[in-house]
């Protein structure tokens, strides 16, 4: 018994061991292959932003070259007369505004400044020693960066050469443009992306703390302009720079450190892309194998322990047919009422796990009884109302409409059976299936069925039938009926607390096959969370106020192939769009 206790240890040390190793290296696997696709990802948002850095600094740049030799700005040139700028000139100022740049500068080859775009900021003093200029002077494009004492922002400079006819440089146009302007077409989207000049400062950036920040000269990261730089610890990883810092509640502490080169603006952009997803699939992926060895090493464990009984078994019938060949009728006796045991046992946990799937459906049932009452709710509503108006239709002999409203729950009792089959066949694994409706009948119902309520709270419903005619979707009849009844009985309950009442229902037939549903109380307050389960933002008193029959609306629309949409409307209240397929006749096959 002790051999085979220290056997059956030793396997299941050896068990772990591998167990460990092997998830160890799928996880390892799944996150250098989760690290490659958010590399390219993040290389593809990083060329991204720089190509649309670099469009908006070409807009500038071609400014510059377009206007250097404009007419009025070449006859400035040519009249010695003028010896100080003028500003505000209105050609500059009428592109500067155009284009939002910060100024736009024209000045002679000495440096003298002739217009400028700014009436109320003074030029710029030195101009002819500044790079931009000189480097004009030459006969070449000219180009800087830094922040500009006159405005005290980050501004990016161009300048254009204007030539004489002699072939030398006559005069000089500077465009100076506002870098917050175009970081404010990308700030904040996407991953963190920054852009580090010659000088090793970042000088532009979709996350603002970023700016100013310099290269670490020892180590990888940034050092702040100011206090202590926070401490970045850089590690290989299947191939890939990853940074682990603490920069700020916008940047994530693990990220995946991308450098794209820029020599067209003389700069580097670099970017630093979340990681935690690529952890989270490869710990899912690391979790479900290690799940699939347990589910191996349990079977695995079975076997060796039934083995092992069977050994033993073996052993004492040896031993009694050596010490006793007397009692080998009843040693097999023995053996047989084992074997019988054995079966039986098998035969009753095959029983046990029957009932446990048939738990499970019941567990199932059970988590969706809010939602099955709720579905239940409005047609028995319904069939009360319809009994109580048929009373009293009989207590006034009034017998043609006592039979509408009989015949009324009669289809309300047909349309509880059909929602109470879709119940027994989702316990039986079945589903009523889908088939051509008729959309206007179907929203027709769903306005009958909430009349009474729309007559209550006194709501006005602009619902035209007539306009339509007959518009075929693919679907279900009760369950689309379902999800136009929860949708009206929400845009009522979202405007009890005000006087006016409106609800508008419109079938929109045209490429795309929709219907939109729209309210004019207070709106949504939170779009994107509306189709969660047991989100609501109902009044309280308000019945059926749970927040689930937007979540079942989902639910249904997504079973037919279609989705379903919330939004604000222009001006107030809600706007949901159904969208749905059309009927195709080949679907019949």
């Amino acid at each position: 018994m002790s051999t085979w206790i220290r056997h059956r240890a030793s396997i299941l040390i050896v068990f772990a061991c591998v167990l460990f190793a092997v998830t160890s290296g799928v996880w390892r696997y799944g996150y250098g292959q989760a690290l490659d696709q958010l590399a390219r990802r993040g290389e593809a948002d990083l060329a991204l932003g720089a190509d649309s850095l670099t469009a908006q600094l070409k807009r500038y740049q071609e400014l510059a070259v377009l206007m250097a030799e404009h007419p009025t700005l070449l006859s400035l040139t040519r009249n010695p007369a003028i010896t100080s700028a003028q500003r505000g000139h209105p050609l500059l100022l009428d592109a500067a505004d155009k284009t939002a740049a910060l100024d736009i500068i024209y000045a002679r080859a000495d440096g003298t400044i002739l217009a400028t775009a700014q009436e109320d900021v003074a030029p710029p003093d030195a101009l002819e020693q500044t790079p931009y200029f000189k480097r004009a002077l030459q006969g070449a494009l000219g180009a800087h960066h830094e922040v500009d004492a006159r405005f005290g922002r980050r501004a990016f400079y161009y300048s254009v050469p204007s030539f004489s006819s002699e072939g030398t440089v006559s005069a000089v146009l500077t465009v100076v443009l506002d870098v917050e302007d175009v970081e404010g077409n990308w700030r904040g989207d996407g991953p963190t992306v920054f852009f580090v000049d010659d000088l090793n400062e970042v000088f532009i950036s979709n996350r603002s703390e970023l700016v100013f920040w310099k290269r670490n000269p020892t180590s990888s990261g940034l050092i702040p302009p100011s206090g202590t730089a926070p401490p970045v610890q850089s590690y290989m990883r299947a191939g890939h720079e990853i940074w682990e810092l603490d920069w700020g509640p916008y940047i994530p502490e693990q990220g995946l450190h991308i450098v794209k080169d820029l020599p067209v603006i003389d700069m580097v952009a670099e970017a630093i892309v979340d990681i935690s997803l690529a952890r989270r699939i490869a710990g899912l992926q690391a979790g479900t194998i290690a799940a699939i060895f347990m589910i191996f090493g349990l079977i695995l464990l079975q076997v060796l322990e039934r083995r092992r009984v069977l050994t033993q078994a073996n052993a004492e019938l040896e031993q009694r047919v050596t010490l006793r060949t007397q009692a080998l009728s009843a040693t097999n006796e023995a053996l047989r009422r084992e074997i019988t045991e054995r079966e039986e046992a098998e035969a009753a946990l095959k029983q046990a796990q029957s009932d446990l799937v048939q738990a499970g459906k019941l567990s199932a049932l059970g988590q969706m009884s809010a939602g099955i009452s709720h579905e239940l709710n409005q047609p028995l509503q319904a069939i009360q109302t319809f009994a109580e108006n048929g009373t009293r239709f009989l207590e006034r002999d009034n017998t043609t409409k006592a039979a509408d409203n009989l015949t009324r729950i009669s289809q309300m009792a047909t349309r509880m059976a059909r929602i109470i089959k879709n119940l027994r066949a989702f316990a039986r694994n079945e589903s009523e299936p889908m088939g051509r409706v008729d959309l206007v009948a179907v929203i027709s119902q769903a306005v009958e069925l909430t009349e009474p309520r729309l007559k209550e709270h006194a709501v006005t419903l602009d619902w035209q039938p007539d306009t339509f005619g007959p518009v075929f979707a693919e679907g279900g009849e009760v369950r689309l009926t379902q999800v136009f009844v929860n949708l009206i009985n929400n845009a009522i309950d979202a405007m009890l607390e005000q006087d006016n009442r409106l609800i508008h229902i419109v079938i929109n037939n045209g490429r795309k096959l929709g219907v939109t549903v729209r309210d004019i109380g207070p709106g949504l307050e939170d779009p994107e969370k509306v189709f969660d389960p047991f989100y609501s933002t109902k009044s309280k008193g308000v019945a059926e106020g749970m927040g689930l029959g937007l979540s079942i609306s989902y639910g249904l629309v997504q079973s037919f192939g279609g989705n379903i949409r919330g939004a604000n409307a222009a001006g107030n209240g809600a706007l949901f769009t159904v969208e749905l397929n059309y009927w195709k006749e080949e679907n019949v096959a």
